[in-house]
């Protein structure tokens, strides 16, 4: 009878148990991870668990009716879906609908009130100084003294820090939702005093080519210093209306009012001068846990090289003033989200906003500033929420589908392959609990949502494993039929079976691959699941069905060949056993004798 090859597959043979250990460990381990993290079941999208659907209608500014463009639309659908997966929204849709409009759905379990602040926010972000400040009920908010490096901070506020330096300046704090603390107000000086004081050359908001500052004419910029006075004495930052229109049409290069909420819930009114910086000009900005100088939750910033000039330019001018006209607001969509003061030049390129920042206040605002500017403004037209009864109708019918077409598969290896139907049944079980058991984790991990094409992808992976199965169990019938017994039969099966499974999975994942990079939405989840599950069945295959398979060879059942094992080889049409057969010796050559010939 041939025999295996000695070697690295007797040694794979005799030891098949430390591949089912293995897997059956990683299954465990998997499991546990799922109930430790109390995510127990797959995080579903919004056609399954229903969500909030908004829609936006993009509003041209006043002239500028043709900014409405294909060009501007698509960039701000990238800009929302960047903003939405920075708020760790999975399966969240962000598209088109028509020339003007943006449909944005975003899946059940997430803060949809979070995500419509932030998808739908223009955010126009601009660096101003603060000419003036004060609470929007009257009355002067307390003084902070500002303070240098080594200086004890005796308002607890916000820091602007410069990076390259380490160098702190105290200021206001934000609030949870990342706006100002208490700011300040011009004590013993009337309001024109304040305007007319601050009527220092600035940072051109604008960047001129050659990059160097331009003197601001007056504090007020294209608004008279009446208007601007009046504006800020019938500004009541307690009335949402006139919140929402705080400093409409000002332009960058204008001084405006806006109004900002310090953490106590108080509104505070500001007037704020001509932009230095504008939000475009910060290149990058994170939340940072700073946990070395005990600051908690930062914002930090890097600048463009044009916008660190600009902000030491201004930083420099202001650090000579005195309360509150060294403070400069971060200013977005017209109401100000922090107003930290400077005692000295920024210099570094790169800067930290601290204070009573809390992670979800920090995200938000590094959020704003990463992912920059929507070319256009926009409306929120109507805000629904979406049922899954549609959806749950689609999830039941396709699950109808999946059972009726695992069910036509069981049955087949049934009657085809009889006993061997175990091993394969048992593979099936094995691959759906890795597939459940990893989906569960990829929810809360990278944000992975289950939706109606994702479980399309899982009933086909059904076939994809069914096939691995058939293309070893063939080739181990071949061996018998070629007239090998059942044990050496596995092993010289496994080498081609082998390969014929990498290079059919290989296929099947890469086209997996290609359809996720290539398409966006829901079809990435159709291709995420088939990649997934294809890798699984390698897995599946070689550390379970290979090592069973080799274990109930050793069994009498199989071995012998039962007629209802599926490895009959009668029912199979087998050749008669292979032996060994010896050559006939032949006698050494010698003379021959002449009597003999």
């Amino acid at each position: 009878m041939a025999a295996p090859k000695k070697g690295g597959n007797a040694g794979a043979q005799s030891k098949p148990w430390r591949s089912l250990a293995l897997i059956l460990i990683a299954i465990v381990a998997l499991t546990g991870g799922m109930f430790a993290s109390g995510h127990t079941t797959p995080r579903l999208g919004i056609d399954l668990a229903g969500g909030t659907s908004i829609t936006l209608a993009a509003v041209p500014e006043a002239g500028q009716e043709s900014a409405i463009n294909k060009t501007n639309m698509d960039t701000a659908v990238s800009i929302m879906e960047r903003r939405v997966n920075g708020l760790g929204v999975s399966e969240a849709e962000v598209q088109t609908q028509g020339t003007r409009n943006i449909i944005v759905n975003i899946p059940k379990g997430t803060n949809s009130k979070q995500a419509r602040e932030q998808v739908g926010t223009t955010a126009k972000l601009y660096f101003r100084p603060v000419i003036a400040t004060e609470l929007a009920g009257g009355g002067a908010a307390p003084t902070p003294s500002a303070t240098g490096e080594g200086s004890e901070q005796d308002t607890g506020g916000d820091k602007a820090t410069d990076k390259a330096t380490e160098k702190a300046t105290d200021g206001s704090s934000p609030s949870a939702s990342g706006s100002p603390s208490a700011s300040t107000t011009t004590q013993g000086r009337a309001l024109t005093d304040a305007l007319k004081a601050d009527e220092t050359p600035s940072a051109s908001p604008s960047g001129a080519a050659d990059d160097k500052a331009s003197p601001t004419p007056s504090a007020t910029g294209g608004t008279s210093e009446s208007e601007l006075q009046a504006q800020y004495a019938a500004l009541d930052c307690t009335k949402e209306d006139v919140r929402a229109t705080a400093g409409d049409g000002a332009k960058s290069t204008d001084s405006t009012v806006a109004c900002g909420q310090n953490s106590q819930g108080q509104w505070q009114k500001y007037i704020l001068g001509p932009a230095a910086v504008d939000g475009t000009e910060v290149d990058k900005a994170q939340a940072v846990l700073n946990t070395q100088t005990g600051a908690g939750w930062t914002v930090t910033m890097d600048f463009t090289d044009k916008g660190a000039k600009k902000f030491a330019d201004i930083t420099g001018q202001l650090a000579q003033k005195q309360s509150p006209q060294n403070q400069f607001a971060i200013v977005l969509d017209g109401e100000v989200v922090s107003d930290p003061y400077v005692s000295q030049a920024l210099t570094g390129g790169n800067a930290e906003i601290s204070g009573n920042f809390t992670q979800q206040s920090s995200q938000e605002l590094s959020n704003m500033l990463s992912y920059g500017a929507l070319p256009l403004s926009f409306r929120e037209d109507s805000v629904t929420t979406v049922t899954a009864a549609l959806g749950g109708e689609q999830l039941e019918a396709g699950l109808i589908a999946g059972a009726i077409g695992l069910a036509l598969v069981v049955l087949y290896l049934l009657v085809y392959y009889r006993g061997l139907s175990f091993i394969a049944l048992l593979s099936l079980l094995v691959s759906a609990a890795l597939t459940y058991v990893i989906m569960s984790l990829l929810g809360p991990t990278i944000g992975f949502a289950l939706n109606l094409p994702a479980v399309c992808g899982a009933i086909v992976a059904i076939g994809i494993t069914a096939d691995s199965f058939i293309v070893y169990f063939e080739r181990v019938r071949d061996e018998i039929r070629e007239g090998r017994t059942l044990r050496p039969a596995v092993e010289r099966a496994w080498p081609r079976a082998r390969r014929t499974i990498l290079v059919s999975d290989f296929v099947s994942f890469l086209a997996a691959a290609v359809l996720f990079v290539v398409t966006v939405g829901k079809v990435q989840g159709f291709a995420f699941t088939l990649g997934l599950t294809t890798v699984l069945d390698v897995v599946v295959v070689f550390l379970f069905t290979k090592p069973l398979l080799t274990l109930m060879a050793r069994r009498k059942f199989f071995a012998s060949g039962h007629k209802w094992s599926g490895l009959d080889p009668q029912a199979l049409g087998a050749k008669p056993p292979l032996r060994r057969t010896r050559r006939p010796v032949r006698p050494a050559a010698g003379p021959v004798d002449p009597k003999e010939a």
